[in-house]
């Protein structure tokens, strides 16, 4: 039986590491958190299929002024980290070309068209499922005009993606909790969300541990290779391995530059603040709801109701700026129709998404090293795409032909 080494515990490195296990290969998972730690456990919990728009996108530029000045904004850049943000900026402005953005939503849509379906068979197999839902999600306008909602609406349907057009009564029937100045929004009908990210990602973990699988907390160092990978090399012990599966988020940029391949790899910081739910079981929400204006998600869990979003770049080792979670308190009383309040305990978070300039992870084998291969750099999208990366990660470890292309998420375009 090969032995694989999975290099990171978050959501596309749990499912990584339970599809190789059920493949017959023997998977030692190593991280130097805890599994389910990170953007992982603090993300939106929205299976977001229908984001298949790059995040590079012309349009932005004429807006950036605004959403850089306002205080509340969803994009801050801090000062003292602007010039190292150039270089990744420059890219992305270049990502913005026609051609190149309607290549990157091509590849988006393929992986994100299989996701639901692939968390559903996951889940099943590690009886997590209970912490899924499918009870679409809502894109909100608070503008009285309907001509950007309906081009957003035609962009989408352009693209493939089920969703319709309602109006204030249709807004109130299905989520009678929001406020009623909200004039029209969009219903997408075919994704879902988790009840509770990490507990999700418990769940995999001890199914992967009940199957045989290995657990190993420490941090990874460098992957020794000759002409094919020999071992993994921790603080704490050296694991000999067959194969390895670089699935670090943020970090893995770091594991890659040993290896030959700089890229450009940025932590887009994300935060969310957990609020009450509602006293009036009629007024909580049902389903993820996101603002088009705002910029940012309001998610029902277990424990409350999440509100997620932002992008601020500090680098990964920059203090949090906590004031941008609770920034999100005022916009969300905007839209609901009775106020909410944070929870006592643990209502903040904050995270490093790994994002990549073209909007794409990195999905398949090393060019220069047999038995290197990369699941990582799913920016927005690490939730939504972990189950069905892994799935095709899996058909590359076993030289079986991905069931997508593949070739728009190799490293080698770097």
């Amino acid at each position: 039986m090969q032995q694989v080494a999975v290099i990171g515990a978050g959501v596309v490195g749990l499912c990584s590491a339970v599809f190789l296990q059920q493949a017959g290969y023997q998977v030692m998972l190593i991280d130097r958190q805890e599994p389910g730690e990170g953007c992982s456990k603090g993300n939106a919990g929205h299976f977001a299929t229908e984001q298949v728009f790059p995040l590079a996108d012309a349009r932005l530029l004429p807006r950036l002024p605004g959403m850089l000045s306002a205080a509340d904004g969803p994009l801050r850049i801090r000062a003292a980290y602007l010039m190292r943000a150039l270089p990744w900026f420059g890219r992305f402005v270049l990502n913005m070309a026609p051609a190149r953005r309607a290549r990157h939503q091509s590849a988006l849509s393929q992986l994100n068209h299989h996701s639901i379906y692939s968390w559903k068979t996951l889940a099943g197999l590690c009886n997590a499922s209970d912490l899924l839902l499918c009870k679409g999600s809502l894109l909100v306008s608070e503008q009285a005009n309907k001509r950007a909602l309906l081009k957003t609406y035609e962009a989408y349907r352009r693209a493939g993606i089920d969703v319709r057009v309602i109006g204030r009564d249709d807004l109130q029937e299905l989520e009678p909790g929001l406020a009623d100045h909200l004039h029209q929004g969009l219903d997408f009908t075919e994704v879902g969300h988790t009840l509770d990210p990490h507990a999700l990602c418990l769940r995999l973990y001890r199914h992967f541990l009940n199957q045989g699988g290995t657990w190993l907390k420490s941090q990874v160092l460098r992957i020794s290779t000759g002409r094919y990978v020999r071992a993994v090399e921790t603080l704490d012990r050296t694991v000999r391995c067959e194969k390895v599966v670089v699935c670090a988020g943020a970090y893995s940029h770091q594991l890659t530059r040993s290896l030959g391949w700089r890229i450009p790899l940025e932590a887009e910081r994300g935060y969310h603040l957990m609020v009450k739910p509602n006293q009036l079981p009629r007024h909580q929400l049902q389903r993820p709801v996101t603002s088009m204006e705002r910029k940012f998600i309001m998610t029902p869990m277990l424990a409350g109701l999440r509100l997620a979003g932002t992008v601020e770049f500090a680098g990964l080792s920059a203090p949090p700026d906590y004031r941008r979670a609770y920034q999100l308190l005022g916009h969300a009383n905007r839209l609901l129709k009775q106020p909410h309040t944070p929870l006592s305990d643990n209502a903040v978070w904050h995270g490093n998404r790994p994002s990549l300039p073209d909007s794409l992870p990195v999905l398949g084998p090393c060019p220069k090293f047999k038995g290197v291969f990369y699941n990582f750099g799913h920016q927005h999208l690490g939730l939504t795409q972990a189950a069905f990366s892994a799935e095709i990660m899996t058909q590359c470890l076993k030289g079986q032909r991905p069931a997508i292309d593949i070739s728009p998420f190799s490293i080698g375009r770097f």
